[in-house]
């Protein structure tokens, strides 16, 4: 995947620049409402960042001051692609799947409103920043829906059953802070501050060390639905693995050199 920004004249924007691939959901003028075809184009773009060793870190985020206001119920385009309504059912899953399985730290960058699909894009990545002016809602119940894009899977993880429920089916609007306080938001930047945040973040992120960083995501997002004696069983793999990688020579050799390590310089 080269270092390139997608024409903007199309709904989803890929740059990839130093290792960090930014994915812009590009419809400002329907505050970013999905389309069949976006969801498409965001889960080809997923599923290239999967096996693409350049890319160390995704930033998803949407135009126009807006994050995604949700899916667009009423734009058919791209729809041929879709011939059976179950193979667009099936595309939205698995680009919630890939988010949340990507083996690199995902980062959503949220300003204005992240509703429904969208919040639930957000949920799926691994953190979230969030513009204190931002607002959320699963806003399902409204439109007589019932969750969907694993809403019913995250929402119980992050902030717990009862939470679950009320955000679910009262389909309330909440503002940032309470998000960060349900553990929805991980952290709040002020609106003129929230690129130059969430890009020092990415930074961060992408100049770690690939391999434990995507262990150690898998173990996490796996921990919950395991025993302890699963979960040390999982742990020793994986650090059998990283102590036999080239990033734990770099690890060590800076720490003797008293410098910082740089790992898009390990030794093969």
């Amino acid at each position: 995947m080269p270092d390139h920004a997608v024409s903007p004249d199309r709904p989803l924007l890929s740059d990839l620049h130093a290792g960090i691939l930014t994915l812009t959901l590009n419809r400002p003028e329907r505050k970013n409402a999905i389309t069949p075809e976006m969801w498409a184009r965001l889960r080809e773009r997923l599923f290239d960042a999967a096996v693409d060793n350049g890319v160390r870190a995704v930033v998803l985020t949407g135009a126009g001051g807006t994050f995604c206001s949700g899916a667009d119920i009423a734009d058919t385009s791209g729809m041929n692609e879709f011939p059976d309504p179950s193979d667009l059912i099936s595309t939205i899953n698995d680009t919630i799947r890939l988010l949340q399985e990507l083996p690199v730290p995902t980062v959503a960058k949220v300003s204005g409103v992240a509703a429904g699909a969208g919040w639930n894009l957000a949920l799926a990545c691994d953190l979230v920043v969030a513009a204190s002016d931002a607002r959320f809602c699963q806003i399902f119940a409204r439109r007589a829906l019932s969750l969907d894009t694993g809403g019913s899977w995250l929402l119980p993880r992050l902030v717990g059953l009862q939470q679950a429920k009320r955000l679910a089916l009262l389909a309330d609007m909440i503002g940032a802070d309470e998000a960060q306080s349900l553990g929805l938001v991980t952290w709040v930047a002020a609106p003129e501050s929230l690129d130059e945040f969430t890009h020092s973040i990415a930074e961060r992120l992408a100049s770690g060390p690939p391999l434990a960083l995507a262990q150690t995501k898998d173990l996490l997002n796996r921990g919950l639905d395991r025993t302890l004696t699963e979960a040390l069983e999982s742990e020793s793999q994986a650090q059998a693995a990283n102590l036999q990688g080239p990033a734990v020579i770099e690890a060590f050799a800076a720490f003797s050199e008293k410098r910082d390590p740089d790992y898009t310089r390990a030794p093969a």
